[in-house]
């Protein structure tokens, strides 16, 4: 990757710059003490997490609605439990988780500095597989909307990431090329995959410390991505 001949950047916002467990957490908190759920917060969140990524993956790859995602995922996770509620128990409960969400706006260390030094450099976009209107609020609660020029979600396009029709579209709305584009995310297959197949440049915030191809570039935390750009 040249970086003098990038000109726009497009970043993931959901564990990549707004930090989603621990905001989650903090939403579940809440939702917990509503419904009286007897069980340890902590416990919950460490079964509930890795369901979530599978229901999300689940979700990007079309095989469940969101509903499936917003039923399925705590479903799963309080089977693990042995514990069950009704269905209409569970809707409420994931509206209010929904609801919820936005108002804890953690950012992972490191993010407006880095939005920062970028916005001086780069024309930054966003793209998300979050709903619309949810990652519209978690933009605009966190205070980092106004760093953005352009946002796609995949609601906007009617599919999710890592399907080239996601790239395409934010690519057009900006008004930019692949060939001078990175696109910056926490998921391997729908980030970084997603974004080569359409021609990007690709940083792979790999914050789990997944094992990769050692000849991309990657960043175990936000500040590092100054080394490339």
């Amino acid at each position: 990757m040249n970086k003098e001949q990038i000109t726009d950047i497009f970043l993931d916002l959901d564990h990549t710059l707004w930090d989603f467990d621990k905001n989650s957490g903090l939403a579940f908190e809440r939702v917990f003490k509503t419904f009286s759920i007897p069980l340890k917060l902590a416990d919950f969140l460490e079964v509930y997490e890795p369901i979530n990524l599978q229901y999300w993956r689940l979700y990007r790859e079309e095989q469940i609605d969101k509903q499936g995602l917003r039923r399925g995922r705590l479903n799963d996770a309080f089977a693990k439990f042995e514990l069950s509620y009704p269905l209409e128990t569970i809707d409420a409960m994931a509206v209010q988780y929904i609801e919820e969400l936005p108002k804890d706006n953690y950012l992972f260390d490191g993010t407006e500095d880095l939005l920062e030094y970028l916005k001086d450099k780069y024309k930054l976009h966003l793209i998300t597989n979050g709903f619309h209107g949810v990652q519209h609020k978690k933009l605009q609660n966190s205070g980092i909307a106004h760093f953005f020029s352009t946002v796609t979600t995949s609601e906007d396009v009617g599919v999710k990431k890592p399907n080239p029709k996601v790239f395409y579209h934010a690519l057009e709305l900006a008004g930019v090329t692949a060939e001078h584009a990175v696109m910056i995310g926490d998921s391997f297959e729908a980030d970084i995959l997603g974004a080569e197949a359409v021609g990007l440049h690709t940083v792979f915030f790999n914050y789990r410390k997944q094992q990769v191809d050692p000849q991309r570039i990657v960043v175990d935390d936000l500040p590092s991505i100054k080394n490339y750009l």
